[in-house]
């Protein structure tokens, strides 16, 4: 099922080719992707982002650091990603360690977002009790102005994170359960890959 794809020992080829196919059947978000940390308490913790960005060096997504989700990516800096591709019933499972972008990338993200996106960016504290929705409004209404006619800058606690695999398994689904694993392995970024199929 994987086709000439298994061929390949590099798992970004076959990563680029999944991810092209799910971009065009996808009607929602192809580049959601879950993603898990664990927490002070050592207690798994998991949500929704989006991939902004891939290559041989990683996956890239980005936030706020003081959120839960980003003190727990400092504080423990591994983490877990996961795709899954309903329309072509394929899953995509991601384990690694994690980096911070650098800040000129991170400032060419932020400067390519929606002007809204980016006074979110400042408004929000996020993981923060809210007392309500007002509040929020009210505070991206009072940088609108604030910024009218600037450059927003990028908060300096907002930025991205980079995942560099060393376990990257892909499944397939199959009739009658007989599904399509194969998963790619390395002890580090810098050694290369082994490849191996597993049994559904």
């Amino acid at each position: 099922m994987f086709g000439d794809f298994t061929h390949s020992n590099d798992p970004f080829f076959l990563f680029d080719q999944w991810f092209l196919e799910a971009s065009a059947s996808e009607v929602n978000d192809p580049n959601a992707m879950g993603l898990a940390t664990v927490d002070s308490e050592g207690l798994p913790d998991l949500r929704v982002v989006l991939l902004k960005g891939h290559d041989s060096q990683g996956f890239v997504f980005y936030t706020n650091t003081r959120s839960a989700k980003g003190r727990e990516l400092i504080a423990n800096p591994k983490a877990a990603l996961n795709f899954h591709w309903k329309s072509l019933q394929r899953q995509i499972r991601i384990r690694g360690g994690l980096s911070m972008v650098s800040n000129e990338e991170a400032d060419a993200y932020y400067h390519s977002r929606a002007r809204d996106s980016q006074l979110g960016a400042w408004a929000s504290q996020q993981s923060c009790p809210l007392d309500s929705r007002e509040t929020l409004v009210n505070a991206v209404a009072e940088l609108r102005v604030k910024y009218a006619d600037k450059q927003i800058p990028r908060p300096p606690h907002w930025t991205g994170f980079r995942l560099s695999p060393i376990s990257v398994e892909f499944w397939q689904d199959g009739e009658f359960r007989l599904h399509d694993r194969i998963v790619f392995t390395r002890q580090n970024p810098e050694n290369p890959w082994s490849k191996q199929r597993l049994y559904p």
